[in-house]
């Protein structure tokens, strides 16, 4: 065993999550190489380290570190090359020499002792005298809760973030209810929070753990998109979860009650109970609806149908009856609901409605819930079109909920008179929120969606709630028109919406090609990638998409994304590629954000002046760019050309994207489209899943596999339950009003 002692004189790599670090350590003149977890050290620093020394064939001679403590600088060198590091903010080298050269010797004693005598040296006031024992006392501290909950399982960062929350409570929060962890701390959950509650001898009926389980049953519930449970199934879900009989449940309700933990709102069927914030966030999009759906009684109708008839003369556009209806709706109304499939001319009204604004001297903002949706309508209507995110002026602050996070609110509503947002369908209840609380009574909002679609990714059934309600004026579009009835695309999406089996027949843009196996399946969608359709549709094959209905199997996209890889971009002397736990990533793979990121930094490239914002968020496409072991990090070009650095630590956010699934690609078009199908589970083939995938592609669809299984899907007309109460909230504020 080899013993080192000395200053920490730089860290040259460290992984956030689990804290392996390589650094350099200096003992006057000799300089050696540390590698091992070193979660809590920082530049420096003085510690004593043992391990093994082995020579590394690149790196050189290098002490795998086994175990190590800090040791408080004895010397007056050690004390001023400590302080003068960087690690404590406000003292420089010079001061750090001033501070050392007062007190000698004594300097750390009497910092945490007497730290007010820090203003006897020039240069520091007492309110810096204190800020700065403070910061020597609470990097100690740190240290110290990192180790202890690392016996747990935590990474430094979790670690970071648990101290931050409760200081040196956490020791209490521990022992006595480590289930206020899942409740408090974001991205720890019930699990978690049990093992350590088994660690700690805390019985499996403890009040503490039964609480936990009801709220982290809830929560999950949001992951599938629901809002709330039924009181039924929430008891069904949590004991299934606790594995324990329990009798108390009403009483466990009423205490998260009391708490502001829940809300439950009974109705003559069941009691629903909602997590909080999201019953909030529900019964406040219902007022601030309610409020905006308000009649413009300035103009009559018959002049608002000259009006749109002089914008067809002069545009030499023909609306049919249904499509004036829609803007005459939308001019008249403060909230108005566009939905139709594909083909049913929603961008006709979108242009028209445009014009007829502009010429009332209305300023406009157009919003889609994704980047390509946003400039799909960009290059549709000529008119600069926003993800809602950008609209409302994203930021990076992670405090509170969702709404919280952007700076268009109520203090400050959007500049505009008139919000048109696309994609609707997209819409979760987070979005419709933050969104509506940037409005006031008195700006119109048009919706436009296809309600066919699948629901969005995150909690809620917006578009469909908005129209079930009946208390907003919705035109639904059906006549499919002259130019879309020559795409088989839409010709046959409207068959899959209806139910009608789809036949096998020669088409130019909706492709059956029949396999039986799954490794047949792939084959032909490599060879459709790479030789026929780049250009049969006049596209690059990255542009091209494969969607599968689900993730797992061999068919999923999980299983493809590792073969598509290799076969789409295989590894090479020029590219440089980076192993992690989930896989491999490589210069030139296409992959997409899965998790909204309020915080990363994005600039656009060569953009000047310089735009840059923060936000990266789930569903976001781009492709790798570069990938650098010396600064460990992977730049990655997204859409909107949206250049965004990962560190290695935050690259679990991102994942291979040759193929996603159906529900991922929403919101999303592009000029092909392969969807391989073979079985699966019924309650995933599903007729709605579908109709999304076949309306994702602009000029061609290959459906690769069994004809049988598409038709199958096609008489699926089962959709999945989804638990949203804002339709009935809608409706009893027109009730109270």
């Amino acid at each position: 065993m080899d013993t080192v002692s000395g200053f920490v004189e730089r860290i040259t790599f460290r992984n956030e999550e689990n804290g392996y670090t390589v650094l350099t350590l200096q003992d006057g003149g000799k300089e050696t190489v540390l590698t091992g977890v070193f979660p809590a050290v920082s530049e420096g620093e003085y510690i004593r380290a043992e391990g093994e020394l082995v020579v590394h064939p690149v790196y050189g001679e290098q002490l795998k570190t086994d175990r190590y403590e800090f040791v408080a600088p004895t010397d007056e060198a050690a004390m001023e090359k400590y302080l003068g590091s960087g690690a404590i903010k406000g003292i420089g080298q010079a001061l750090a020499s001033r501070i050392v050269a007062k007190f000698g010797k004594d300097t750390f004693r009497m910092i945490e002792e007497e730290p007010e005598r820090l203003a006897e040296v020039r240069g520091i006031s007492e309110r810096s005298a204190m800020a700065i024992a403070a910061q020597i006392i609470e990097k100690r501290e740190v240290r110290s809760a990192v180790i202890f909950l690392q016996q747990y399982g935590m990474s430094f960062r979790m670690a970071a973030k648990i101290y931050r929350e409760y200081g040196n409570r956490l020791y209490t929060v521990i022992r006595e209810n480590p289930y206020r962890l899942s409740e408090d701390i974001e991205g720890v959950g019930f699990k978690t929070a049990d093992a350590i509650a088994r660690q700690n001898g805390i019985e499996p009926d403890s009040e503490f753990r039964l609480r936990a389980g009801l709220l982290y049953t809830l929560s999950q519930a949001v992951a599938f998109g629901h809002t709330y449970l039924p009181k039924e199934e929430l008891l069904i879900n949590a004991g299934s979860l606790l594995s324990t009989e329990i009798t108390s449940y009403d009483e466990l309700l009423e205490g998260l009650l009391a708490d502001k933990k829940i809300r439950i709102v009974k109705d003559a069927d069941t009691e629903r109970v909602y997590l909080s914030s999201f019953y909030y966030m529900e019964q406040n999009s219902a007022v601030m609806l309610s409020r905006m759906n308000l009649s413009d009684d300035s103009l009559s109708d018959g002049e608002i149908d000259r009006k749109i008839l002089a914008l067809m003369k002069e545009k030499e556009i023909e609306l049919d009856p249904l499509q004036q209806k829609a803007v005459h709706t939308a001019v008249k109304n403060g909230v108005t609901v566009i939905t139709g499939g594909p083909g049913t001319g929603k961008t006709t009204i979108i242009n028209i409605m445009i014009s007829y604004f502009l010429r009332e001297g209305l300023d406009i903002m157009l919003g889609a819930p994704t980047g390509r949706a946003a400039k799909r309508m960009t290059e549709t209507t000529g008119y600069e079109a926003e993800t809602i995110h950008r609209m409302l002026e994203v930021t990076g602050d992670p405090s509170g909920f969702q709404g919280s996070r952007f700076q268009r609110n109520q203090a400050m509503p959007l500049d505009a008179d008139v919000v048109i947002i696309d994609e609707m369908s997209m819409v979760d209840t987070f979005l419709l929120h933050a969104l509506l609380q940037a409005m006031v009574p008195g700006m119109r909002l048009v919706l436009v969606g296809d309600v066919n679609q699948l629901p969005s990714v995150g909690p809620g059934e917006v578009l469909k709630s908005l129209i079930s309600s009946d208390c907003f004026p919705v035109v639904r579009l059906t006549r499919i028109f002259r130019q879309a009835e020559e795409s088989d695309i839409i010709v046959n999406a409207h068959r899959i919406n209806e139910g009608e089996i789809v036949l096998q027949k020669p088409s130019r843009d909706f492709l059956f090609i029949p396999r039986t196996q799954a490794g047949q399946i792939t084959g032909a969608t490599i060879t459709l990638l790479k030789e026929k359709l780049p250009s049969y549709v006049g596209a690059n094959m990255s542009e091209l998409q494969v969607l599968s209905p689900m993730r797992k199997g061999l068919l999923g996209v999980e299983n493809l994304n590792r073969v598509l890889q290799e076969a789409l971009n295989p590894p090479s002397p020029g590219k440089t590629e980076k192993e992690f736990s989930f896989g491999i990533f490589r210069e030139g793979d296409k992959v997409m954000q899965i998790r909204n990121n309020y915080q990363m930094e994005w600039e656009i490239e060569g953009s000047y002046p310089k735009v840059s914002g923060t936000g990266v968020f789930n569903g976001d496409m781009g492709v790798i760019k570069r990938i650098s072991f010396f600064e460990e990090n992977v730049t990655v070009l997204f859409d909107e050309d949206k250049t965004v650095v990962y560190p290695f630590s935050a690259c679990e956010d991102l994942e291979l994207a040759y193929a996603v699934t159906i529900h991922k690609a929403q919101g999303s078009e592009y000029p092909a489209v392969i969807i391989p199908l073979l079985s699966g589970p019924q309650l995933l083939m599903t007729r709605n899943l579908l109709y999304t995938g076949v309306t994702r592609a602009k000029k061609c669809v290959c459906i690769v596999g069994s004809y049988d299984t598409f038709c199958r899907m096609i008489e699926n007309d089962r959709e999945q339950k989804r638990y949203s109460g804002l339709s009935d909230m809608i409706r009893e504020q027109y009730g109270d009003h």
